[in-house]
């Protein structure tokens, strides 16, 4: 799969500062994930400590700053969603080798600490599960061609697709024009980011999204009705032949290329064009670990199977601990299944229940990867947790 590189636009410096920063937060070279993690959890360092309360209900996160961008607020959007209010924080540090001691970590109703997975599995068991921090959706490209890897789609999501690419005569193409990214960049990935996310947006820069990503990966454009209006930025691992969707968006972020199926249609046409150009594998990046996060649930209609993140966060765990046996707790625990740990290391969707609350299995985990389904009665769970004691208002 060859390319056309486009010209620099930083001097010499510059671009290996930024090439530095980029392969620092993204390489999956194992001698450099491991220095990362173990620099990024060592004892002294000093991490944020966060309490997040709304109603009857606190979480707090304790632990690498990563985790307050995506564990931390995915509970706060679950939390606040139709509740029409917004979770209060409450604010501290602690040093890693506090983290260690659940004595010193905040007061909450779940507590939950971002560190190593060696040290997460170092910490309490009782009424405790290891979660991945992250993980990432990939797709095989390599057997068979297109038609065999469009195979793996669910059949609802083919139909769909097809229906949508005849009425809206969708076509795409690989870019190499510094203007086209330019466009790409400030009217469709910016605004679609803002638009899906907004305060809670997380973006690259454009100079490092030029460097690293355009210079250095592959660019596509989708067009309807001979008009750009979705596009894709990816990067691309020639020794391993894998290609990682890294930014994308749609024309100023607008609902339209939502309803008209334009923005998933990258993800199919993607698909297609990693199949029939020598990619063996295709990494839609990843999401929370938590089966009710639409995007989990979206990424997995792809056919993709489910790995650890093969930067740093795959190094990285989550110790997620119950304090207070509420129905809030309850509550939350249920509407909200996750992916753990096993004690074997292999990856499980975990479902709780309880008499008066079924277990939500409408959220599906099969997907390869996942090895198993366990149902866990929170009876059980929490036969060691005190009841009752997060009544009281948290303020």
């Amino acid at each position: 799969m060859s390319a056309v590189t486009p010209p620099p636009r930083a001097a010499l410096h510059r671009r290996l500062r930024m090439h530095t920063g980029y392969r620092w937060r993204n390489s999956g070279h194992p001698v450099l994930t491991r220095l990362r993690t173990a620099l990024d959890t060592r004892d002294g360092a000093v991490f944020p400590a966060v309490s997040s309360s709304l109603g009857n209900l606190s979480v707090s996160y304790s632990g690498l700053p990563e985790g307050l961008a995506y564990t931390l607020e995915f509970t706060e959007l679950r939390r606040e969603s139709g509740n029409g209010q917004a979770a209060r924080r409450t604010e501290s540090e602690i040093s890693g080798k506090a983290l260690g001691d659940p004595d010193r970590l905040p007061d909450s109703d779940i507590t939950i600490v971002g560190t190593s997975a060696a040290r997460a599995r170092q910490l309490p068991t009782d009424a405790s599960l290891i979660v991945p921090m992250r993980v990432h959706f990939v797709i095989d490209t390599g057997d068979g061609g297109s038609d065999a890897v469009r195979r793996k789609i669910s059949k609802r999501e083919r139909e769909q697709f097809r229906r949508a690419a005849r009425q809206h005569e969708w076509t795409w193409a690989v870019e190499h024009d510094p203007a086209w990214f330019d466009v790409f960049y400030e009217r469709l990935y910016r605004p679609t980011m803002r638009a899906r996310h907004g305060a809670r947006e997380r973006t690259e820069t454009k100079d490092v999204s030029y460097e690293c990503l355009f210079r250095e990966g592959r660019m596509f454009s989708l067009s309807q009705n001979g008009e750009r209006v979705g596009g894709a930025l990816c990067h691309w691992d020639a020794a391993s032949r894998t290609l990682t969707l890294r930014l994308l968006g749609v024309v100023d972020g607008a609902k339209e290329h939502y309803d008209s199926g334009a923005f998933k249609a990258i993800y199919h046409f993607l698909i297609g064009w990693s199949a029939d150009n020598g990619v063996l594998a295709l990494d839609f990046q990843g999401t929370e670990p938590f089966l009710s996060k639409g995007t989990y649930q979206w990424k997995r209609r792809f056919g993709t199977r489910v790995v650890l993140p093969p930067n740093h966060f795959g190094n990285k765990r989550l110790w997620f601990q119950v304090r207070n046996d509420t129905p809030e707790v309850r509550d939350f625990l249920v509407a909200n299944p996750l992916l753990a740990e096993g004690a074997d290391g292999a990856l499980e969707a975990v479902y709780f229940y309880d008499a008066d609350r079924a277990a939500r299995i409408d959220y599906s985990a099969k997907s390869p990867g996942v090895e198993r389904a366990r149902h866990i009665d929170l009876d059980t769970f929490l036969a060691n947790v005190p009841k009752g004691l997060a009544r009281r208002a948290h303020s």
